[in-house]
C-alpha cells in the first residue's frame, strides 16, 4: 500500500456521484457511530476470496456474481434473500458442470444500497427533484422531503447488511446448500415444457451426482457437498460509509473495507485521479472495475497500476459492460492493453447495463436475447484472443418478477406492468437467471473444447 494513502485521503480528490449532505454535524455523528460498529466482513474472508479469484485469473475457476440492482429497505425480508441465494446456488451447479472447475459465488447483496445516476435530477409533470440514489442516501418517494440526502440512512443500511450476512452465512453452512437439494430444485425447472431444452445437461449433472453417491462421496464424507463459500459485494459509491467501516487488519496491518468482501468501482466513478479509485487502491479487498465503451486503453493501464501495483492474481476483476453488438469493438483493445502490461486480472462480463432500453409500454427493460448475445460475444472475443473469459455479472432476483423481457417463459412488453418491482434497474427473474446459467454453461463447454483442441495441435 502506498505510504501516502489513508482511509480519508479520498476526501482531497475530485468526487462524483456522491450526495451533498445539508447537515454536516448530523453526517459527522453518523460516521462516528459507524466507526464504533464491528466490520461486516473480516480480513481472512477477503483474503480467501482474493485467492479464489486468483484461481479464476489463472483459468482454473469461474466467477459468478449476481444479485439485486439496488437493495431496498422496504422489500427487506427473509424470503427475498433466500430466493436469490437459492437461484444463485442453482446457477452455480450448472456453471460448475459446464466449466468442470470450481465456481466462485459472489452476491450483489448486504451492501448494494447506493446507485449512480445518469442525471442529477428527474422530472415528473412540472416537478423537478434530485434523483433517487439508493436507499442508503435518499428515498424513492417523489417528494422534496424524501429526496433530501439523510446520513442516518447509513445506520439502517448497516443493520440490514448485517442481518443479510447473518442469514446468508447460515444458509451457506447450515445444510440449505446441499448439492442434491439444489439440483432437485433445478430438475423442477427443466421438467417444464418450455425448459425441456436444458434437460440433457440437467440429466448429466444428476448422473454425476449419482456416481459420486455410489462411490461413497456424499455430504457426510465431503463437506463441500453440503456447504458453500458465498461472498458479498457492492459498488463502493458512498465513500463516507466505506471510510467509516474501514478497519486495520490485526494480522497483516493492512486496511480492510469492512463493508463487504469485494467492492467495485463503477463505470461513472473510475476517474484515475478521482476519490473512488483513491479509496479502493488502499484496501486489501479484491476490487472490481467496471469497463464501459468510454474507457481508454491508457486509462485502463493507469488504473491497473494504481489498483493492483503488485500484480496479485485475484486482486482486480475487470467487468466488461459494452452492450450487445459492441463487444467486438471495445473488448479486444482492452485485452491488448492488459496483455501489454502483463497484468493478472479476472475478465468478467456484465451483460446487463449496456442493454437497457425503454419499452413501448414505457417501462425500462432489458431483452433476454440481448443479454445472452453480449455474453456470447464476450466468449467469442476471448476465444479469438486466446484469453480466458472468467466470469459473469448479473442483476437478478429469485422472485418471479416481470422486468426483463424474453426467456423460456416469454415475458412480453405487455407483461412488464404485472410484477415490475425494482427500485432502479430491471432484473432477471428466477427462471431467466437459471436459463441464462444453462446457456453460459454451453459457452464455457465450447470454450473449453476449443482450448483443448488448440493444446492438442500445439
Amino acid at each position: 500500500m502506498a505510504s501516502t494513502w489513508n482511509k480519508s485521503s479520498w476526501r482531497s480528490k475530485p468526487r462524483v456521484q456522491m450526495p451533498d449532505y445539508t447537515d454536516p454535524a448530523a453526517l459527522a455523528a453518523v460516521e462516528a457511530q459507524l466507526t464504533k460498529y464491528p466490520p461486516l466482513v473480516f480480513a481472512g474472508e477477503a483474503r480467501r476470496l482474493t485467492r479464489a479469484l486468483g484461481e479464476v485469473a489463472e483459468g482454473r475457476a469461474f466467477l459468478m456474481q449476481g444479485g439485486d440492482c439496488a437493495e431496498s429497505f422496504g422489500e427487506f425480508e427473509t424470503d427475498q434473500i433466500r430466493d436469490t441465494f437459492r437461484v444463485m446456488l442453482q446457477m452455480a451447479i450448472v456453471l460448475t458442470f459446464g466449466a468442470k472447475m470450481p465456481v466462485v459465488k459472489v452476491g450483489r447483496m448486504a451492501g448494494q444500497f447506493a446507485k449512480p445516476r445518469s442525471a442529477p435530477t428527474e422530472t415528473q409533470g412540472d416537478l423537478e427533484l434530485p434523483s433517487y440514489r439508493g436507499d442508503i442516501i435518499n428515498d424513492i418517494a417523489f417528494t422534496p422531503e424524501a429526496r433530501i440526502p439523510d446520513p442516518a440512512r447509513m445506520l439502517q443500511a448497516y443493520t440490514q447488511a448485517a442481518a443479510s450476512l447473518n442469514l446468508v452465512r447460515a444458509f451457506s453452512h447450515g445444510g440449505y446448500a446441499d448439492v442434491n437439494h439444489v439440483h432437485g430444485w433445478t430438475l423442477g425447472f427443466v421438467e417444464s415444457e418450455k425448459a425441456a431444452a436444458y434437460a440433457d445437461m440437467a440429466n448429466r449433472i444428476a448422473d454425476a451426482l449419482d456416481f459420486m453417491q455410489s462411490a461413497g462421496v456424499n455430504k457426510d464424507t465431503a463437506h463441500t457437498l453440503s456447504s458453500v463459500d458465498f461472498y458479498t459485494s457492492h459498488e463502493a459509491l458512498l465513500l463516507e460509509y466505506e471510510e467509516a467501516l474501514c478497519r486495520i487488519d490485526s494480522t497483516s496491518g493492512h486496511p480492510l473495507a469492512g463493508s463487504g468482501h469485494m467492492i467495485w468501482i463503477g463505470d461513472r466513478t473510475r476517474q484515475p485521479d478521482g476519490a473512488h479509485v483513491e479509496f479502493c487502491r488502499g484496501v486489501q479487498n479484491p476490487i472490481g472495475l467496471k469497463c464501459g465503451p468510454s474507457i481508454s486503453a491508457d486509462d485502463l493501464k493507469v488504473l491497473i497500476s494504481k489498483l493492483n501495483p503488485d500484480n496479485i492474481p485475484g486482486r482486480l476483476t475487470l467487468i466488461a459492460r459494452f452492450g450487445a453488438g459492441s463487444v467486438g469493438e471495445h473488448l479486444p483493445r482492452l485485452i491488448k492493453a492488459v496483455e501489454e502490461e502483463g497484468a493478472k486480472v479476472v475478465w468478467s462480463c456484465d451483460p446487463m447495463h449496456g442493454n437497457t432500453i425503454k419499452s413501448a409500454s414505457g417501462y425500462k427493460t432489458r431483452p433476454f436475447e440481448s443479454v445472452l448475445r453480449e455474453v456470447q460475444e464476450f466468449f467469442a472475443v476471448h476465444n479469438a484472443e486466446g484469453t480466458y473469459p472468467g466470469g459473469v455479472h448479473f442483476e437478478m432476483t429469485g422472485k418471479d418478477v416481470t422486468e426483463c423481457t424474453g426467456g423460456v417463459r416469454a415475458v412480453s412488453d405487455e407483461d412488464l406492468s404485472s410484477r415490475y418491482h425494482t427500485a432502479c434497474d430491471p432484473r432477471l427473474n428466477a427462471s431467466q437467471s437459471l436459463e441464462l446459467a444453462f446457456l453460459v454453461a454451453e459457452e464455457i463447454e465450447k470454450h473449453r473444447s476449443a482450448a483443448d483442441a488448440t493444446k492438442r495441435t500445439a
